[in-house]
């Protein structure tokens, strides 16, 4: 494990079998140091880098590479939204995996984290299991949200209109791409989309792919918020989309 500061030499080559590489910025070292011990601890994680602010996390995630960035939204200097934009935002041409993680419950954070690109957001008492399957999430180019904030959150500012008109897909969608659309906001893991419509684990990925590539979405938090902000999922609703 590495201390604020430290810069281990970056892992050459793409990622290979090798433990996901996690670096981690929080402005409060006791807060730093036990999120970056949990995930040393987690089989097949390992902490390369830690920052004390926004700006030099990412000088840290650009200088490193790592697999996924797992950062504080309130931090000196650069937060942690405007850090996840630098390195995972739109105009990244090649976007890192971050991890937005807070003690704030608050809707507005959680959302300006996701539109910056984020690949998931936690609370920092998500415990290590979740966090760990946040980590590997990211890393495989999933994402996960803290269920106590994902309906919440994607149906309050769906509700109140996104800042423009939602994206409108390059083909139309099949009837079972409404149905994963629907899946994915509700936080379904593409195991539990494969049971519930009964299709296998590599189909519900040609899916999700299939949607990404319609809809310009980078990952499936995209996808899910696209798909309340069209009303294709509405609170409650445990079926499948009641509206285009």
């Amino acid at each position: 494990m590495t201390g604020a500061g430290s810069v281990p030499a970056p892992r050459d080559g793409a990622a290979g079998p090798g433990p996901i590489r996690v670096i981690v910025a929080d402005d409060q070292e006791i807060v730093r140091t036990g999120l970056a011990m949990i995930l040393d601890a987690q089989p097949g994680i390992e902490v390369v880098g830690q920052a004390a602010d926004g700006r030099h996390a990412v000088e840290l995630a650009r200088r490193l590479r790592p697999d996924v960035c797992l950062f504080d939204i309130r931090m000196p200097g650069m937060d942690g939204i405007e850090a996840t934009r630098l390195l995972a935002g739109p105009a990244v041409a090649d976007p890192l995996a971050v991890v937005v993680i807070t003690t704030f419950d608050l809707d507005e954070y959680v959302y300006a984290a996701l539109r910056a690109g984020a690949r998931g957001f936690l609370l920092k008492d998500a415990g290590s299991v979740l966090l760990a399957q946040a980590v590997h999430a990211a890393a495989s180019g999933d994402a996960l949200i803290a269920p106590s904030v994902t309906t919440r959150l994607l149906r309050a500012f769906a509700n109140t209109g996104p800042t423009a008109p939602p994206r409108q897909p390059v083909d139309p969608l099949t009837d079972r791409e409404e149905q994963v659309v629907a899946a994915v906001a509700r936080g379904r893991t593409n195991s539990e989309i494969g049971g519930e419509f009964h299709i296998s684990l590599s189909t519900v990925k040609t899916h999700i792919a299939s949607l990404m590539g319609k809809l310009g979405a980078r990952n499936r938090v995209e996808i899910a918020i696209w798909a309340y902000e069209t009303h294709r999922v509405r609170v409650g609703d445990g079926r499948r989309p009641t509206g285009r």
